[in-house]
């Protein structure tokens, strides 16, 4: 009896997990899942305005690079940083090369997700990215847009904050527990 209740609440407890649909008018090939301990944040990536850097995120995805990273810097009322497979702390990339910049109009609002990248070269983002938490106005036309939060921005504002003082570095950050491109999700 207890098994069957134990096995019942563990199986209710993942579905939201695994079988989660997709938002409506999302395109599978271009939409990610980001699982964290906090639940699931879909984004949708614009690979019409950022193509080159909306490729990037999906081969790194692919190759599982972002799995385990953690949100290194995280501004309460600002963004969430994460995508450093390499060192894990904001100081690293992947093995490709930077991107060049595609810088739009598109505003930076809350859920928008832009690219990192190193002080004031436009043309060095290569893996992080950012997540808003609100409007940015003083970032549009300085950073490449990638995407956008469709579903699960109250999961992304439930990540731990870092310190103001650290300019946001957290200390024993919440982790991408899992990301993936929703058509290949299983």
């Amino acid at each position: 009896m207890f098994r069957a209740l134990f096995l019942t609440i563990a199986l209710v407890a993942a579905a939201p997990a695994v079988a989660q649909p997709l938002p409506a008018g999302l395109d599978p090939a271009n939409t990610v899942l980001l699982d964290t301990k906090h639940g699931r944040i879909v984004i949708k990536l614009r690979n019409d305005i950022a193509p080159g850097h909306a490729e990037r995120i999906k081969t790194l995805v692919r190759e599982k690079f972002y799995d385990n990273v953690p949100f290194h810097r995280v501004i309460a009322g600002f963004m969430a940083q994460t995508g450093d497979g390499q060192n894990r702390n904001g100081t690293g990339n992947s093995k490709y090369p930077n991107l060049r910049a595609e810088f739009t109009t598109t505003p930076f609002r809350r859920g928008v997700v832009g690219m990192a990248r190193k002080g004031n070269d436009v043309n060095s983002a290569n893996s992080q990215f950012f997540i808003m938490f609100a409007d940015a106005p003083h970032l549009n036309g300085q950073y490449t847009v990638i995407g956008e939060v469709v579903s699960g921005m109250e999961v992304a504002d439930k990540l731990k904050k870092g310190s103001e003082a650290a300019g946001g570095a957290v200390t024993d950050p919440d982790k991408i527990t899992r990301i993936q491109i929703a058509a290949d999700a299983r």
